[in-house]
């Protein structure tokens, strides 16, 4: 075959593929998207009409007269800051609306019932496929669907067993007890100090789910906990919007497997020295780990030792390590948002003061009696109600 002859063939193939390649190019930038936005405005929904270009700046970002974060209020509304687009479409076209992320409409539900509905039809409504960059991040339960998520919902649940979550009430209260323990010892002579709270509380929910979750102490799960705050960090400040870079070994994502990699030899080390102490005939199932390596290994043995069942170690790590993302910001912020409000309507701190007292006296408490705490539970339950809306 003579050169003009392969020219004349590569050409060929250019001149099929050209067409199909343009028109797929078509169909993903412009046709489907509209297609899509079409469909949503049958059905009664508002939003901005697809368009090509990325929204303007004043759609993403507070307006320029917004106050500093020094002087927001705590009765200021957060919705403009936290959600803007979200809130910018809800404010110009109502509750039944969509927004687009790039080429993908996002629809906006507030119907109970419509979310209900999303919620039961599991196998239509499923959830958003994660970049290769947010699966350093988001693991574990909440990332499977289907029979996969069915299992390992079926493993997990018995260490959330209302019977073994009373075994751990001691390891809540001794935790509590050395955080104010610390207190005390920083109180001058007269009585007072003033005491940065957050780190506190911090350290509080740190140490809580390592005794809880996989019976150590706070000084074992401390390196977990760095390793995932750098790995926050890291996924939050990824260049999601440039997918030239998905597939390039960027510095970013170099050190975001490496983070990884150590974080989940550190979990694993944790997982074996358990297992070792079971095989030595120590008991196993007081806490998370404990009990889902026990679960996990009962599901196995009933289903005739196979491997298509139960989790692997890499899957109990990937559950290990949704144990300490979901618990630790969650908790420690929800506590310190709770102690903020007491200060801001001390009529209720004294309440709630009073109560427990009433029901525990000088006591440690007790799982029994925290059904009795009307006040404490009612305060907690307004104040997750004000975090969401």
């Amino acid at each position: 075959m003579d050169s003009s002859t392969a020219i004349l063939c590569v050409l060929t193939v250019i001149i099929a593929v050209l067409p199909v390649w343009a028109m797929k190019t078509l169909n993903s930038l412009w046709l489907r998207p509209k297609r899509l936005e079409k469909l949503l405005r049958a059905q009664g929904l508002h939003g901005d009409p697809y368009s090509l270009s990325p929204p303007s700046s004043n759609q993403n970002h507070p307006p320029q007269n917004t106050p500093p974060s020094q002087s927001f209020l705590l009765s200021d509304d957060a919705a403009p800051r936290v959600f803007l687009p979200v809130y910018n479409t809800v404010a110009k076209y109502g509750k039944n609306s969509f927004l687009w992320e790039g080429r993908t409409p996002k629809v906006i539900i507030t119907d109970p019932n419509h979310i209900k509905e999303v919620f039961n039809n599991i196998h239509d409504f499923q959830k958003p496929k994660m970049s290769s960059i947010a699966k350093f991040f988001i693991c574990g339960l909440v990332s499977y669907e289907g029979d996969k998520w069915a299992q390992h919902r079926k493993i997990i649940n018995p260490a959330f067993n209302l019977e073994k979550l009373k075994n751990m009430l001691p390891a809540f209260s001794q935790s509590c007890h050395d955080v104010i323990s610390t207190w005390m010892r920083m109180l001058s002579s007269d009585g007072k100090c003033e005491i940065d709270v957050w780190p506190f509380l911090q350290n509080l929910t740190r140490d809580v789910i390592s005794r809880t979750a996989f019976g150590s102490s706070y000084a074992e799960g401390e390196k977990i906990f760095q390793l995932l705050r750098i790995q926050g960090y890291l996924v939050a400040t990824a260049k999601w919007n440039k997918p030239i870079l998905r597939h390039i070994p960027t510095p970013a994502k170099m050190k975001m497997r490496a983070v990884d990699k150590e974080m989940k030899n550190s979990i694993r080390v944790i997982i074996e020295k358990r297992e070792k102490a079971v095989k030595n005939g120590e008991s196993s199932n007081e806490d998370l780990l404990g009990i889902l390596l026990e679960s996990n290994q009962m599901e196995i043995q009933g289903n005739g030792n196979s491997k298509s069942v139960g989790m692997t170690i890499e899957e109990v790590i990937s559950e290990c390590k949704l144990f300490y993302i979901a618990g630790q910001e969650t908790t420690s912020s929800l506590l310190i948002w709770t102690l903020i409000m007491l200060s801001k309507y001390p009529e209720w701190q004294a309440r709630a003061r009073e109560e427990v007292l009433h029901v525990f006296g000088k006591q440690n408490p007790n799982f029994d009696g925290l059904s009795l705490l009307k006040t404490v539970c009612i305060t907690c339950f307004h104040l997750i109600i004000f975090i969401i809306y």
